[in-house]
């Protein structure tokens, strides 16, 4: 297999991620554990495999820029910040307390951070600001957004859409975490957004469809993304709310929730799993 043992350690870096995701909650402290773990692959493959990042300086004008429109799930974010050494790893049990540096949505005052985002539908038209001006002032770096696909339903995404077509904004990718559900329910039941695909194609983006939770595919996408020229590209990552825990799989009820005791030690095993199968692939 092409990509069998960058894949592996992939792998053991989500496992890593979402562990540190269940660490930033513990029993009573509610947290966005379904939409931070459903996107936690694409997060390892950006962090750790795609993009050009300077572990020294978060601040480098030569780095890739990531932006998480959808701002509740940026415990994925923090998680893979905390690997890289731009936040302190001890942050991680002082998150939305008082002294700490993590919010319970993006802050730019945080290391890693590039946009505040949380109001959702804005993270993308500030992305295409970003490529933009990036573009302008001829930088090779890219830019990647990822959104829910509940956020769709806002229509700042569609205008920064339509923006990044219009003037072949082909330094950006954004990545829909496709998971079907959203804060209250299911999507196709609470505001039901269909032929994602072709709504994007008709707004000039170059669409990839892919299972959001397979390492090599992840990897390919974000490749064929970067070849893509004369127009932005999207990809659609089809995930599944809470992966990892299967007490939180494709359930609304912990999109954004409290674990209780019982839970919390549920998924400290399904964590000590995930670490073993991945340490036996490496």
């Amino acid at each position: 297999m092409k990509y069998s043992h960058a894949a592996a350690a992939l792998k053991k870096r989500s496992a890593v991620l979402r562990s540190h995701i269940l660490d930033m909650m513990p029993p009573g402290k509610a947290g966005h554990l379904g939409g931070s773990c459903s996107i936690a692959d694409v997060t390892a493959v950006l962090y750790f495999h795609h993009m050009n990042i300077n572990e020294k300086d978060p601040k480098d004008p030569k780095r890739d820029r990531l932006v998480f429109s959808k701002g509740h799930a940026v415990l994925a974010q923090y998680a893979a910040l905390v690997e890289i050494g731009y936040i302190d790893r001890k942050e991680i049990s002082k998150i939305k307390s008082l002294g700490g540096v993590l919010q319970g949505h993006p802050d730019m005052k945080t290391p890693g951070i590039e946009a505040v985002t949380g109001s959702l539908g804005q993270g993308l038209s500030v992305s295409v600001g970003m490529a933009l001006g990036l573009r302008m002032d001829g930088s090779r770096a890219r830019v990647f957004t990822i959104c829910g696909d509940g956020e769709l339903a806002e229509g700042q995404i569609w205008e920064a859409a339509m923006t990044a077509s219009v003037y072949k904004t082909d330094n950006i990718t954004a990545v829909v975490d496709w998971n079907g559900i959203q804060s209250t329910g299911r999507l196709s039941e609470v505001f039901s957004i269909d032929r994602i695909a072709e709504k994007w194609e008709s707004f000039g983006w170059h669409v990839i469809d892919i299972d959001g939770h397979d390492i090599p595919s992840i990897i390919d996408a974000l490749e064929e993304a970067d070849r893509i020229t004369g127009k932005p590209a999207v990809i659609l990552a089809r995930t599944v709310k809470g992966k990892g825990f299967p007490f939180a799989e494709d359930s609304a009820a912990f999109h954004n929730a409290a674990l209780d005791e019982q839970q919390f030690k549920a998924g400290r095993e399904a964590v000590d799993q995930m670490m073993k199968e991945a340490k036996d692939e490496v």
